[in-house]
This record gives structure tokens, C-alpha cells and sequence, in this order.
């Protein structure tokens, strides 16, 4: 059984046992426990509002194991607009309901929801469903502003 404490900087060079492939949602776990395909055992225990990226590296407390993290594809919903503004306007009525959004200057993408997928529809919005890694903006959890 490994338990990882520590992120390392991503160094594509370095060479790790074995790479974990997450979800958006899984990465911003600071608690996790995983089988590998193998059947070892991990943790994860990092420091509370980690949010972990692809390519991030993980050193376990003995210092003799490193994992890499991969952004598992999951099924997203991406949102192109004629429009920047058409494409702020969705990006604000996303953030009213505090749903984990990645935002670019061309597009957003979110987890797909018929709900949010028939609003963004409404608003002007061509909304089409691909399977792809996902990396919402880190606010957009809102575990780090109530910190306090």
C-alpha cells in the first residue's frame, strides 16, 4: 500500500511506476484511495484544496515511488458561440450555478447535463458532446474561498 503526500513539479523526463488517470472531479480530491489495474493500493493524501493537473507528478512518503497524473477523457459538453459576448454571457450564467466550467477565449466546456446543455441552447449557443480530458477553472469549486 502507497500513500502519496507531495506533488513534484511535472517533468515529462522523469520516470514514474505508474501514471493514474483521474477525472476533473477526482483531481480536485485531496482524499482519495484507488486499486491499480494490478491491484495495489494507493492513497492520496495531499494537502487540503489541491487541485491536481495532467501531468502532475506524486511522491509517496518513502520518497521511492512517483506517479503521474493523467486527466482522464470524460464525457463534456463544449460550447461555441458566434459571438464573445454571446460566449461571456453563457460563462456568466454557468458561474451563477457554481458548476465547474474551462473556460477559453473559443469555447467553454463543462460535465454534460441536459439541463445546462437545453439553457446554453436558449442562450444562442452551439453545444456539442465529446469525450476528452477536462480542466475547469480551479474557483469553480469553491472549496479555497471558505477556507478561511
Amino acid at each position: 500500500m502507497l500513500t502519496f503526500t507531495q506533488i513534484k513539479p511535472p517533468n515529462y523526463g522523469t520516470a514514474v511506476n505508474f501514471t493514474l488517470a483521474l477525472t476533473a472531479e477526482e483531481r480536485t480530491r485531496s482524499r482519495h484511495r484507488f486499486e491499480t489495474e494490478d491491484g495495489k493500493v494507493i492513497f492520496l493524501h495531499l494537502p487540503r484544496g489541491t487541485v491536481l493537473h495532467d501531468g502532475d507528478i506524486l511522491q509517496d512518503e518513502a520518497a521511492n515511488s512517483l506517479i503521474r497524473i493523467n486527466a482522464k477523457p470524460e464525457l463534456v459538453m463544449t460550447a461555441f458561440a458566434e459571438t464573445p459576448l454571446l460566449l461571456l454571457r453563457a460563462a456568466y450564467h454557468l458561474g451563477n450555478r457554481h458548476v465547474p466550467v474551462e473556460i477559453s477565449p473559443t469555447y467553454l466546456r463543462l460535465s454534460s447535463d441536459s439541463v445546462l446543455r437545453a439553457m446554453l441552447e436558449q442562450l444562442g449557443l452551439e453545444v456539442k458532446e465529446e469525450i476528452l480530458p477536462f480542466q475547469p477553472e480551479l474557483g469553480a469549486y469553491g472549496q479555497h474561498h471558505h477556507a478561511h
